[in-house]
């Protein structure tokens, strides 16, 4: 298994020698303005460049779309892709879009399993943010609230957990506690609305994972140093000192 941290939540992930390609923000440095409703909605974002080129970081065999939202997916992205690539997405909404893109491949993640190439990936629940505060005020913006996680599992291989878009809340625990994952992918800038409210894990909820899973589980903090609304840098989680925790650089590739 392989990580290879792009930027932001954009990962190439080697499985079971396959290689995926999970919420593909490509557009360059500054390109979309910051969001609405949001922290520092006046800065414009990617906050920095891709660190090597799309031609690189769209040679994949296969792609994951967490959640429609514009920091994981862009018209870049949408441009860049081959359009017979298989497409994995969390609901038939989201797959209608795709398909509506010219994409020939969209298959809907489910929570049994889906097979692929000898790996098998499950759809795993998210609180993108506390619902019972996010949900309306993420579709007021007129942005859709729901994300999904990810596990793979393949007999040759340590099962992963990508936790997508979501805070540390009952969703994840109860994946954790039924997979067991030997690496877990937090997404981990603090992302917050205008009322307090933080939209993936900010450093309380990274302590939170730490000391829940095994002393062997490996936490690898992504989707950092991007996003215009982002209150957690990659200085502050090195600040914690969690000897549980790994913070990639971008174009930094880890192997497990």
């Amino acid at each position: 298994m392989q990580i290879h941290q792009i930027r932001s939540a954009t990962l190439i992930i080697t499985y079971n020698n396959k290689k995926f390609l999970t919420d593909p923000w490509l557009g360059p440095q500054g390109y979309m303005p910051g969001f609405e409703g949001a922290y520092h909605s006046e800065v414009r974002q990617p906050r920095i460049d891709l660190p090597i080129s799309i031609e690189k970081i769209v040679n994949v065999d296969a792609v994951i779309v967490t959640h429609y939202h514009p920091d994981h997916w862009d018209e870049y992205a949408a441009e860049a892709l081959d359009k017979d690539l298989p497409f994995f997405v969390q609901s038939e909404k989201d797959a209608q879009i795709y398909k509506s893109l010219g994409f020939n491949d969209v298959r809907i993640l489910s929570e049994n399993g889906t097979d692929f190439e000898g790996i098998k990936l499950y759809k795993t629940g998210c609180q993108h943010g506390k619902r019972e505060t996010v949900k309306a005020m993420c579709e007021s913006l007129g942005f859709p609230y729901e994300s999904m996680g990810v596990m793979f599992k393949a007999d040759n291989e340590k099962t992963l957990y990508l936790a997508g878009d979501t805070i540390w809340c009952d969703e994840v625990k109860e994946a954790i506690n039924e997979y067991s994952p030997d690496v877990i992918i937090v997404n981990a800038c603090g992302a917050t609305l205008l009322n307090n409210e933080h939209i993936i894990m900010h450093l309380d909820d990274l302590k939170a994972v730490s000391a829940f899973v095994s002393k062997d589980t490996t936490i690898i903090a992504s989707h950092l140093d991007t996003v215009s609304h982002l209150t957690v840098t990659r200085e502050d989680i090195k600040a914690l000192n969690l000897p549980n925790i790994v913070i990639p650089e971008n174009n930094e590739c880890l192997t497990y």
